[in-house]
């Protein structure tokens, strides 16, 4: 069960309960209960696409499939429910996971990833630390593919030990 906190100006800090659910052949679920009482799951295929669900009862495997999104429009949307706050989330989890740490690593022009796919990196495989956004000016890329192209002034943000995060910057600069 993961706890992520929320934070509005409008009603202050609240903690939503989150259930991850392996699926396995198929990809994950993330479930939750909103305000009103109402299961919502997310279902992550490993085909890419995401699917928002309603469930009708108390049994997981039925659900009512309200919307079905490819990477980029999950994305999109991830962007427009405010995903610009992906680094102070993870920060903030980073404080209750002891040997936990989020760090952000710059993409600089001439490096050996400057547009090259993130998949490349192989960073997760090499690491053990995870690339999970990639913010680009003004726009952040939450949970970024491997087929995403970094570019030049991206930065990483990465969640892993210290000494994983050291070594994606390393991969990515070196």
């Amino acid at each position: 069960m993961l706890r992520i906190g929320i934070r509005s100006a409008m009603d202050g800090a609240m903690c939503v309960d989150i259930n991850e659910v392996l699926l396995p052949g198929v990809g994950l679920r993330y479930e939750f209960v909103n305000q009103e009482g109402d299961r919502i799951g997310v279902v992550a295929r490993r085909s890419g696409y995401f699917e928002l669900v309603v469930y009708e009862g108390a049994d997981p495997d039925e659900a009512r499939a309200v919307l079905r999104l490819t990477e980029e429009e999950a994305g999109t949307l991830a962007e427009i429910l405010g995903a610009p706050r992906i680094a102070e989330r993870f920060a903030d989890l980073t404080k209750e996971v002891p040997g936990l740490s989020a760090g952000q690593i710059e993409v600089r022009a001439g490096t050996p990833f400057a547009g090259r796919l993130l998949g490349e990196t192989r960073a997760r495989t090499r690491t053990g630390a995870s690339i999970v956004a990639i913010v680009r000016g003004e726009e952040v890329i939450p949970s970024p593919g491997p087929a995403h192209v970094l570019r030049a002034g991206d930065i990483l943000v990465v969640i892993g030990t210290h000494d994983g995060i050291a070594a994606v910057e390393q991969i990515v600069q070196d």
